[in-house]
């Protein structure tokens, strides 16, 4: 909350945008208000450049004037079917979007959130809010300029931390189901409570959310993810029945299943731990979904095993195979970020188990090769990952993964294979033997880059092309033709040598 010497006339007259808007509204024989988010953000001290006005009459007419009052050649954006405009406005080095809509009166039909709307007054628009803390708003107009309108103790919600509807919680929700997974992300973005009787109204209208577009439910599951702690989100949608209907792979975590005695912990409150770990480190939206998705195939690869009790072998793979799907069915992005998803979901297990053991050069150099410039991100989830009760095994866990972290470094700088790739390609193979694509020209490729990440040849071409021959030679193939080439290589110590590759000849043993 603010302080005593900050009024909300101080706050409005800090961007002249308030007074414009006003003085128009004015002019037109109009009331204008400010609304919703950007009174609620005045009062939590948060940063709001999305400024709703809402204003009895036509808001279309009132964004027009007040584009034309700041610059006649502002832009404004009509959207006639809906009644609303909207323009950018440029002030104190920032960017404002400023929409505009009459005041409404709204009801609903039962299989569609869209509601019927009508002309209203601004009570008929306040009670059509979804939470009392967004259903404060502040005049404009120069007679009651910074008058706060708050019908439904909005301030008093604020002070307390909690989301409440204005209005029946059960019509609010049945009448748009959104709003359910609005309130759950509202309490876990400002670290508020649900008022009971609110929350109560979920369970019952929780299977409406059917009649919600995707793209607007991951909308608000993103934002979850992005909150300082968004397991409490989880935590909320799980007990409010909404988690099995939009997100059932995380709901098949839950429980914890008993043997003889021996139990599994409880893999979706683990995820959820690894989750708050990574986003105390990241804000990276990407790696905080590998967070949520990467003990996701547990559930299809648990079996008990006499001697060693609980497993869950391959989960990894059946995880990273599970991301696309998962997000395909989410309308979540196919460009790119599923398949950095589905790598670090498959790799996070190496690390651990590296750890687990003696860390090899020639582990490392594999785990490099595999995980590319996601190295850092596969490291920090794998610190998150570490969540045991035992003090001593987390302690030995972390300071392996330092060791792991050094080797990376070292072999990094020594060995360049972040993102590398084989200096002979499979192109090259079919070329010097007149192969056709086959089996064989990925098992000498194979061969090939396992000699390099082995140590057991350089990270050269001269090396690699004398491996191919080798390989194709042991398979029972003749060297059709020869690519050799003069490359420049430099040293370890800084020195420019030629490589004549026709020096390869001496150990085409073919010949002799």
């Amino acid at each position: 909350m603010p302080t005593d010497a900050t009024t909300p006339t101080d706050f409005l007259l800090d961007n002249p945008i308030y007074k414009i808007i006003g003085r128009e509204a004015d002019l037109l024989g109009m009331n204008a208000y400010a609304v919703g988010g950007v009174v609620r953000d005045y009062f939590l001290g948060r940063p709001c450049t999305d400024i709703d006005i809402v204003c009895l009459g036509s808001g279309i007419e009132l964004a027009k004037a007040s584009a034309a009052s700041i610059n006649p050649k502002t832009k404004v954006s009509i959207y006639q079917n809906f009644g609303t405009a909207a323009f950018h406005y440029r002030w104190n080095s920032q960017d404002w979007q400023i929409e505009f809509v009459g005041a409404r009166k709204e009801s609903y039909r039962r299989e569609s959130r869209k509601p019927i709307v009508e002309n209203g007054t601004l009570e008929d628009d306040q009670n059509r809010r979804d939470f009392t803390i967004n259903a404060m708003a502040f005049s404009l107009n120069n007679d009651s300029f910074g008058e706060l309108i708050d019908p439904f103790g909005g301030i008093r919600d604020l002070n307390d931390g909690i989301i409440r509807t204005p209005l029946d919680a059960d019509i609010t929700f049945s009448d748009d189901p959104l709003r359910m997974m609005r309130a759950i992300r509202f309490a876990t973005q400002l670290g508020f409570r649900i008022d009971e009787k609110t929350f109560n109204a979920i369970p019952g209208n929780a299977e409406r959310i059917g009649i919600v577009s995707k793209e607007r439910i991951v909308t608000e599951l993103n934002k979850i993810i992005l909150a300082p702690h968004p397991s409490t989100g989880f935590k909320l949608l799980n007990l409010s029945g909404l988690l099995k209907l939009i997100f059932p792979e995380l709901a098949a975590l839950k429980g914890v299943e008993t043997v003889n005695g021996r139990a599994h912990k409880d893999n979706f409150y683990h995820t959820l731990e690894v989750l708050d770990h990574v986003a105390a480190k990241s804000d990276n939206l990407w790696l905080r979904w590998a967070a949520l998705l990467h003990d996701i195939g547990k559930p299809y690869c648990k079996r008990y095993d006499q001697r060693v009790g609980w497993t869950f072998h391959g989960h990894e793979a059946k995880g990273s195979h599970m991301v696309k799907p998962i997000f395909k069915r989410m309308h979540l992005p196919l460009n790119g970020t599923e398949r950095y998803v589905e790598k670090l979901v498959m790799l996070h297990m190496r690390p651990i188990i590296l750890a687990e053991d003696i860390v090899t050069d020639s582990a490392v150099r594999r785990l490099l090769f595999d995980a590319g410039d996601d190295i850092d991100d596969l490291m920090l989830l794998c610190d998150a990952d570490i969540t045991s009760k035992n003090p001593e095994k987390v302690r030995k866990y972390l300071d392996n993964f330092q060791i792991v972290r050094r080797k990376l470094v070292e072999i990094e700088a020594k060995d360049k294979l972040r993102n590398w790739r084989p200096p002979i390609d499979g192109l090259l193979i079919m070329n010097t033997f007149e192969l056709r694509p086959s089996l064989a020209v990925g098992e000498i490729k194979d061969a090939v880059c396992n000699a390099i990440l082995d140590g057991n040849i350089g990270n050269n071409y001269v090396e690699a092309y004398q491996k191919m021959i080798d390989e194709g030679i042991s398979r029972g193939l003749t060297p059709k033709h020869f690519y050799f080439q003069e490359k420049v290589e430099n040293t370890d110590d800084g020195c420019t040598i030629r490589v004549n590759v026709k020096s390869l000849q001496r150990a085409m043993r073919w010949k002799n």
